[in-house]
């Protein structure tokens, strides 16, 4: 599922508010997620997961095409952690046939 993709399953749920709202509305959501990474905070959506910063050491790799070595530096890259509900959910454990808002 694409952003555009979100905000308008969400508006077709949400009829009472304008497309616009929710484009800003997700945007200001991812926004605040990215800065928050972006100072190294933890951010924490029970149920569905967590994002962080993992920090990657410099190190010695390998031109695939010509094996030369080369210098990696060191690197900070987003990681994901799904929460224990949302893995049950994926893997069939919560199948209780309700509208989706298991998430709030």
């Amino acid at each position: 599922m694409t952003k555009s993709e979100l905000i308008l399953r969400l508006s077709e749920r949400n009829p009472h508010l304008y497309q616009s709202d929710i484009e800003k509305i997700v945007r200001t959501i991812f926004n605040e997620i990215t800065e928050a990474l972006a100072r190294g905070d933890r951010v924490e959506l029970r149920g569905f997961g967590a994002f962080s910063v993992k920090r990657r050491d410099a190190r010695t790799g390998r031109n695939p095409r010509t094996g030369e070595a080369v210098t990696v530096t060191e690197k900070y890259i987003p990681f994901f952690k799904t929460g224990k509900q949302l893995r049950e959910r994926i893997n069939g454990g919560d199948d209780d046939g309700d509208d989706g808002d298991d998430f709030e």
